[in-house]
């Protein structure tokens, strides 16, 4: 039985390999955002006139609290299973922050950053795909 290219029982094998590899990207995407949102709000005394003057405090304050919710949203809905969707859905939300992000910096001719905010964008787009129609995390069932 055919299914996109692939046997069932062959599709069945590779499901947990991915699933780690998920979750090993989700992590990794946790932790970055985790650490730029603590960043954002709680800057280095050495960087704060270099911030304020590239973004209005209000906006930085904006965008750590978003980054911390998105590191939050990539892990504690999967492990928990409650609301598994979010995972998704997060990811998807770090796509667009990103997008926007590698325009920021690109008009301000910051190549290394868009790169970084490219390749992170890269991985968001992945993982939103891949926890939405690949391998889904399943909510917990009722006992």
């Amino acid at each position: 039985m055919e299914n996109g290219g692939q046997t069932l029982p062959c599709r069945r094998r590779m499901l947990p390999l991915m699933n780690i590899l998920l979750w090993i990207l989700q992590v990794l995407l946790a932790v970055a955002f985790f650490a730029h949102g603590c960043l954002m709000i709680f800057p280095p005394a050495s960087i704060v006139d270099q911030m304020n003057a590239s973004l209005p405090r209000w906006f930085q304050l904006f965008i750590g609290i978003a980054e911390l919710l998105a590191a939050i949203g990539l892990t504690i809905p999967g492990a928990a299973r409650i609301q598994p969707w979010l995972v998704a859905a997060a990811a998807s939300g770090i796509v667009i922050v990103m997008a926007c992000a590698t325009i920021y910096h690109l008009a301000r001719g910051e190549v290394s950053s868009a790169m970084t905010t490219i390749v992170l964008l890269a991985i968001a787009a992945f993982v939103a795909y891949a926890r939405w129609r690949v391998a889904p995390i399943r909510p917990r069932t009722q006992v």
